[in-house]
């Protein structure tokens, strides 16, 4: 891989403007139609989650208030959409209604992530109390899950819980549990051609090696980290191509012993891949991670199998995706908080790397870096 430079002027301003055209009193729209919000689709649990997780992002990063304005609607949402036995229902039409009793396994597992992360890092001691009484109340049910994404979210979501509960031993057995769910599969599934966690690289990948990385990280279990490690090295060897992201798509995806699908290129899998190789440079303190973490960031503005950017910079959204005859031309709610979320990782690299050059020089510089790289990763 060539090397880059990475500059902070390189990244586009960030700006909420197209959050704020999605998001209405109930939460946010889970569709657009190109710029503006799509009222027949609703709102789904699944973008209300991943848009608390980037609000909360954004104001502890960036202090921006639009965002802090943002987070008590989307924890209500969730909170509104949690069943008394800690499920979630998914779908809700403009009215107000819900569509569905019991969402997705992928719902609840992307709910309980942008939970866990609100119970670790809310701005306001009334939104950490809500956040809380779900997470609890979601608890019976994490044994139940059978999605290895969700198993993988749910990772994520308990890892954030526990930063901040160290002492609780009955979680820090449930989360060793959850990831021993996804070692066994990485066992089973591995070859010599094929590290990882089922036959197929499908969608959202990027979380389950981040995920596994996470809990070895937490529970200080060596053998859970370099499964991790060596998944994302297989799915980096797999998905960077000529210098530059090349997402697996989603029309038959990449089956062991098969051809990898080009297209249809999802956000969220670029988002994925820059939340795992900043974990892995944050880890190792390698710049060749990082600069694959800002390879990975650059696709969505131009640097793609199509050298088409899915960045909009006049709404501030993000097209849906990357298609064999161009970009969806829609950008919905998924796809703008994929971009978002990326470019608040990317940013908060470039301070830590700031900070760590800060680091050399003054005991009052040291005390700066220190507080500034304790900023969470998402």
């Amino acid at each position: 891989m060539a090397k880059i430079t990475i500059a902070e002027n390189s990244l586009p301003p960030f700006k909420l403007d197209h959050i704020t055209r999605l998001t209405d009193s109930t939460g946010i729209f889970q569709h657009a139609t190109y710029g503006i919000p799509n009222y027949h689709e609703g709102y789904c649990l699944d973008d209300n989650a991943r848009a608390l997780l980037m609000a909360i992002m954004a104001y502890r990063q960036l202090n921006d208030e639009t965002a802090l304005g943002y987070i008590p609607t989307y924890l209500a949402y969730i909170r509104y959409a949690q069943n008394p036995d800690g499920t979630f229902r998914n779908f809700m039409a403009f009215n107000r209604n819900f569509l569905d009793d019991v969402g997705s396994e992928d719902a609840f597992g992307r709910a309980i992530w942008a939970i866990g992360y609100t119970v670790a890092y809310a701005p306001k001691d009334a939104y950490l109390r809500a956040a809380y009484e779900l997470f609890i109340r979601a608890i019976p049910q994490f044994e139940r899950l059978k999605s290895i994404r969700s198993i993988a979210n749910t990772i994520l979501g308990l890892c954030h819980y526990l930063h901040g509960q160290p002492a609780d031993e009955g979680l820090m057995a449930l989360t060793r549990k959850l990831s021993s769910r996804l070692y066994n599969a990485y066992e089973t599934h591995r070859h010599d051609d094929w590290h990882w966690y089922e036959s197929l690289l499908a969608y959202d990948n990027a979380l389950l090696p981040l995920s596994m990385m996470r809990a070895g990280n937490l529970l200080n279990d060596k053998a859970f980290y370099e499964v991790g490690f060596e998944s994302m090295a297989f799915l980096k060897k797999n998905t960077f191509k000529k210098e530059h992201l090349s997402i697996v798509g989603n029309a038959e995806w990449f089956k062991r012993n098969s051809i990898p699908s080009r297209f249809d290129q999802q956000p969220i899998d670029a988002m994925a891949t820059v939340l795992l190789l900043q974990q892995v440079y944050r880890d190792t303190g390698n710049p060749d991670h990082m600069q694959a973490m800002y390879t990975a960031y650059r696709w969505f503005l131009g640097e793609n199998d199509l050298q088409m950017s899915l960045y909009d910079a006049e709404t501030g959204g993000c097209y849906d995706g990357l298609q064999a005859n161009g970009v969806n031309r829609n950008q919905g709610a998924e796809s703008t908080l994929a971009y978002l979320i990326s470019h608040l990782a990317v940013q908060q690299t470039l301070d830590m790397r700031f900070d760590c050059a800060l680091l050399k020089e003054t005991d009052e510089d040291r005390n700066i870096s220190s507080h500034r790289m304790a900023y969470p990763t998402a």
